[in-house]
């Protein structure tokens, strides 16, 4: 039911905001309420890994996208009624046992509101025309209509309820209906995260990706770009069944990390029945997603980096050896190590990975020498990000072209920095260089 991924996957695509580092979360989320906001943050952390629950989902999401529609509750009702029916899910040693009389008043009327709001839109033409929600509408008008409810809606919403009225209904609410009360709040939210992503679709010219039948090996994703920058640059990669890996090499500051975070989200994403930061997009359905850009050092098990990057590698290897069809990521793999075991090590995985057709592999690599082996792979493809020089100067287009380069301008950009004049100055230099960075 559910995609496999992991924290690492998380970290790497920045899904949640992080210090003062805004998240792809952040970009998605713009529910009314704490429930919505819930559900929201699960679909992130759990993406889908089944065609027609990946389908459902996105055509009740462009549903809402095609009717441009509000959300049609009060966030401040739904806010009152949260800290209601929830008061006694929250009792800790510091909290009162009891609400207040009008505590206990105010959230029995903002229930009663609801229940009538709920009702109206139940049965309204806007949602029976979602025919993707038809079995969640009924089974939330099914709910509304059992017997226990009805002398709620013998009450108008905005009646003042006498003091007996009030202490009937806070009983038949948080005790004997409890259960059945958050249900339909269950489906509010749903439709609070189903309008919340619609309407950032549409502010964002967010498209929803054509979804394949898990083992087809289709990939492919045209003017995808990262949601999260500004002006940013598009980028078209197309794996097709038969070119299931990627090589890809550039320069430092070419753009590669940017590029891997960008698609790698669009895959991800496309998982959760999300639209995406695309032009287009067409996928088959994976069994996982596994990224590898930011690796830390494992300190916990004492492990180097380099050994990270093994166990890493070792984790996918298992994953692939199970029949899991995956798309897998790797910025620059081995780069904990030195050049020679780096190529090694590249050659072999790669050359690996080309043997699962089922999967798709995009690895970012400086060792260029590994590129000469692997072309005798059919099934590997190879990307370059370039750099055009002006003068001493690099300038970077941050355009995904075919081939392979050797750019390396790390001496450039140093010298360009002055830092070896600032070094030759000696402790003054020194001092300005720290104050500098």
């Amino acid at each position: 039911m559910y995609l496999q991924t992991d924290s690492q996957t998380i970290e790497d695509l920045r899904l949640f905001s992080k210090a003062d580092i805004q998240g792809i979360y952040d970009i998605y989320n713009q529910s009314f309420t704490r429930g919505g906001q819930a559900i929201m943050e699960v679909m992130f952390k759990k993406p889908l890994n089944n065609r027609e629950a990946i389908l459902k989902r996105s055509s009740i999401i462009a549903a809402f996208v095609k009717l441009k529609t509000a959300f049609p509750f009060d966030g401040s009702l739904l806010d009152n009624v949260e800290k209601y029916i929830t008061f006694d899910d929250n009792l800790d040693g510091g909290s009162k046992p009891v609400l207040s009389e009008k505590e206990t008043q105010n959230g029995v009327t903002a229930v009663v509101g609801l229940f009538h709001i709920l009702r109206r839109y139940l049965v309204s033409q806007e949602l029976g025309s979602i025919k993707e929600l038809e079995e969640e509408r009924h089974a939330a008008a099914s709910l509304l209509q059992d017997p226990a409810f009805a002398p709620v809606f013998n009450e108008q919403p905005d009646a003042r309820l006498s003091f007996g009225a009030i202490t009937a209904f806070d009983v038949l609410i948080r005790v004997k209906e409890k259960r059945k009360v958050l249900q339909l709040l269950q489906f509010i939210y749903h439709i609070d995260v189903y309008i919340s992503v619609a309407q950032v679709a549409l502010q964002h010219g967010l498209v929803f990706p054509e979804v394949h039948a898990k083992g087809t090996g289709i990939l492919k994703i045209k003017g995808v770009y990262h949601p999260l920058l500004k002006n940013a640059v598009a980028n078209t990669l197309e794996m097709e069944p038969s070119r299931n890996l990627v090589f890809l090499t550039g320069a430092n500051m070419a753009g590669k990390s940017t590029f891997l975070r960008s698609f790698s989200t669009a895959v991800y994403i496309a998982h959760m029945g999300f639209p995406v930061a695309a032009a287009s997009m067409e996928f088959s359905v994976l069994d996982g997603v596994y990224t590898t850009i930011n690796l830390p050092d494992n300190l916990g098990i004492g492990a180097s980096h380099f050994y990270a990057e093994v166990l890493r590698v070792k984790k996918i290897g298992q994953e692939l050896s199970e029949g899991k069809s995956l798309f897998v990521l790797f910025d620059e793999l081995f780069r904990g190590t030195n050049v020679k075991d780096a190529l090694e090590g590249t050659i072999a995985v790669c050359g690996a990975f080309t043997n699962r057709k089922d999967s798709k592999f995009i690895i970012s690599s400086h060792i260029i020498e590994a590129a000469a082996v692997l072309r005798k792979k059919e099934s590997a493809a190879f990307y370059f990000l370039p750099t055009i020089m002006k003068g001493a100067v690099p300038e970077y287009t941050y355009t995904l072209q075919e081939g392979v380069t050797n750019d390396k301008h790390g001496m450039i950009i140093i010298n360009n920095e002055g830092i070896l004049e600032i070094l030759k100055q000696g402790n003054k230099g020194g001092k300005r260089l720290n104050r500098q960075l």
